[in-house]
């Protein structure tokens, strides 16, 4: 895959104008509800099967409506159209959010690769003092330990004189 995948900006008035996008999507949707884990485990799922049951079913409730109290009908007839328009919408939703955290992983991935470079030419032989102090910075931000710190720590414990501790630094 090409390092360098996305070359992009976005301007501070697209992103207010997706902003005011979203706002507007949950404007639109003031009905929408928020599941916990355990709502949804409980839960019937909605698939292929369970929308043809629920067009089968609506098929029958409204070729005998003398069976069902009229409001209990009506609130079915509502949950199956929103059910209806709703689903192309999710789709819609849930693609462009996949896309979305694809494009962040990208760049985390490619951001991540500059700044890789970045502290590897701050550790070089010609960086200055004051590149070698950035290196240093950056190490400690990036968590890994230098080999003669790791060397110094296993020369230690292997000492039969040294004290022994369970703790990892």
């Amino acid at each position: 895959m090409d390092p360098h995948l996305i070359s992009a900006t976005l301007s501070a008035d697209d992103r207010q104008a997706i902003t005011a996008a979203i706002d507007g999507l949950r404007q639109k949707l003031p009905f929408l509800i928020d599941l916990t884990s355990a709502d949804r485990a409980r839960m019937a799922k909605g698939g292929d099967k369970t929308k043809a049951f629920i067009q089968k079913a609506m098929e029958i409730a409204n070729e005998h409506p003398q069976m069902f109290p009229t409001a209990f009908l009506e609130e079915m007839r509502k949950d199956a159209q929103l059910l209806d328009t709703l689903s192309p919408i999710a789709l819609a939703i849930k693609t462009l959010a996949k896309k979305l955290d694809d494009t962040t992983m990208q760049l985390g991935a490619e951001a991540f690769a500059a700044e890789r470079t970045v502290y590897s030419l701050t550790k070089g032989p010609f960086a200055k003092a004051i590149l070698r102090t950035a290196s240093d910075d950056l190490g400690k931000r990036y968590g890994r330990r230098r080999k003669t710190d790791v060397a110094t720590s296993d020369v230690q414990t292997d000492s039969p004189t040294a004290p022994t501790s369970t703790a990892q630094a």
